[in-house]
């Protein structure tokens, strides 16, 4: 998607290098047209996204720029292996996506447009601190350190640099926290686990696929 919306944006607008200097350059880098990041189905303040609920979901997996989608995939590719370990593939997914779009329901009450990866990547946090929390064993002491130094950067990040969305963040990790609290901390054992647990993959898979079949369609309409 960040590929589709960069080759977008260049067409739209032309190459441009980016504007202004040091750590401002550094985060132009690679920028998308704000015009193509709302045609692609970023999220709106909540009235549109009641009219366009597919919006919660695409804008998970959109980025404004190279910093922006690397920045969280090196935090996806920290702590991604360890949920998915966790909790097993399907459930990786449906934990993933269910924090993501909450992130987004929180971001657009308060009138935000907003997109990026952070809100579900603060639900997983949010869901091994949940697990991580009362156990005392040296590994789960070791895992919830390093899940407390990840909320630590993303808390110094969203605090002193501009245009992130915070409401997205704090939705996301309550979402994950709660939802860690809830389902089982291992991966599926019975059969009847395993049923449910695909649900929730493919349901959440179907989510994905359907929001952006909905984006290309408004697209073609619009042509």
């Amino acid at each position: 998607m960040y590929a589709i919306s960069l080759v977008w944006t260049v067409r739209l607008r032309g190459f441009q290098m980016p504007q202004g200097g040091g750590l401002g350059a550094l985060f132009n880098l690679g920028g998308i047209d704000p015009r193509v990041l709302e045609r692609l189905g970023a999220s709106l303040p909540l009235p549109y996204n009641l009219l366009q609920p597919w919006r919660l979901v695409t804008a998970v997996f959109l980025h404004g720029g190279l910093l922006h989608i690397g920045f969280n995939m090196w935090v996806l590719m920290d702590i991604g292996p360890m949920v998915e370990e966790l909790y097993g593939s399907a459930r990786f997914l449906f934990l993933y996506v269910a924090t993501g779009v909450f992130g987004y329901v929180v971001s657009s009450f308060f009138g935000n447009f907003s997109i990026g990866g952070s809100g579900a990547l603060l639900g997983l946090i949010g869901a091994m601190l949940a697990v991580t929390m009362g156990r005392k064993s040296e590994t789960m002491r070791m895992l919830r350190g390093q899940i407390i130094r990840w909320l630590i950067y993303l808390a110094v990040f969203g605090l002193f640099f501009h245009g992130i969305d915070n409401y997205a963040h704090a939705g996301g990790f309550i979402a994950g926290f709660v939802l860690g609290k809830i389902m089982a901390d291992r991966a599926p054992v019975s059969p009847e686990e395993r049923k449910r647990a695909y649900f929730l993959g493919w349901g959440s898979a179907l989510l994905v696929v359907g929001s952006f079949a909905m984006v290309v369609f408004i697209n073609i309409r619009a042509v």
